[in-house]
């Protein structure tokens, strides 16, 4: 990726958050509430029983040691922690309408943090390739937000490549309790790692965001082009113009696509698909919705 002067930087991440604002006050705010209400209950204290409480909550050491009821008192546990899985592989830097993959990732990447804030969650940052390539710990925070965004702006990974595996395996070790995961990636990868997906997806909250663009599936008939693996640098002549060409792309991509929907379907894992020339705000409403009929 270019590299950004500070003030360019600087205006780049507050151009982004006052995007992003819209979204994260009229969209995310009531529906991300709703949607992650935290860990479970916490123990606040122990009370005296009174008529009406539930008896399942009776305190029987406390009990039996004053000699009379007590029941103990418990509070919803808000606090999430919420980790950002960013793949920042060479593939996700490609765009052909408004904006790369990358970008797409990354205004998507500060709508969440933006919005676990707003809710005094803490939120985290991995970003990946092949290999980790960086990590951000869960921090609370509007500075912290701004740190997330000017990472995911600046950073030049190592590696160009890209696997699951590392990403996965890494935030399971790292995380021992439950967080909340959304994985942002266009998922180019030779194989998606089921039986890691479903280990995953058994121990935190996963979400994936798959990032994607309609000339990847619909090229234009634009006669010869030389077409360039981002990853391996390997290099095709494809002729556009053909159709023969253009449906096997196409169906390539539908089985790709389908195949993904399965994994995630038999797995138990939301998957939210983007594209770099549509608004996303529909998507969430649509995740947001699955969510509350779920419940």
């Amino acid at each position: 990726m270019p590299t950004l002067d500070p003030k360019e930087l600087i205006k780049k991440v507050r151009r982004i958050q006052i995007q992003t604002r819209h979204t994260v006050n009229d969209l995310f705010a009531g529906q991300y509430h709703s949607t992650f209400k935290g860990r479970g209950m916490e123990f606040e204290e122990v009370r005296e029983y009174m008529p009406g409480d539930d008896i399942r909550t009776i305190d029987w050491n406390v009990t039996a040691r004053s000699g009379r009821p007590y029941i103990k008192k418990f509070t919803e546990e808000r606090e999430l922690t919420v980790m950002l899985l960013v793949d920042v592989s060479a593939s996700n830097l490609f765009g052909t309408q408004s904006q790369l993959k990358r970008d797409l990732a990354t205004e998507i990447a500060a709508v969440l943090a933006f919005s676990a804030i707003r809710n005094n969650d803490r939120i985290g940052l991995i970003l990946f390739s092949d290999q980790i390539e960086k990590v951000i710990p869960a921090q609370k925070g509007t500075q912290h937000v701004l740190r997330i965004i000017r990472e995911l702006l600046t950073f030049e990974p190592t590696g160009k490549k890209s696997s699951l595996i590392p990403a996965l395996d890494y935030l399971n070790h790292i995380c021992p309790r439950r967080v909340t995961t959304f994985l942002l990636s266009d998922f180019y990868f030779d194989d998606t790692p089921e039986s890691m997906l479903k280990t995953t997806a058994r121990r935190h909250d996963l979400i994936s965001v798959q990032l994607g663009d309609r000339c990847e599936t619909a090229l234009p008939a634009a006669g010869l082009i030389t077409w360039q693996d981002a990853e391996t640098g390997a290099c095709s002549l494809i002729d556009t113009s053909s159709p023969h060409v253009r449906n096997a792309l196409l169906l390539q991509q539908t089985e790709r696509t389908k195949t993904l929907e399965t994994l995630h379907r038999r797995n138990g894992i939301d998957l939210i698909q983007l594209y770099t020339d549509e608004p996303y705000e529909k998507a969430f409403r649509t995740f947001f919705a699955n969510r509350a009929h779920r419940r």
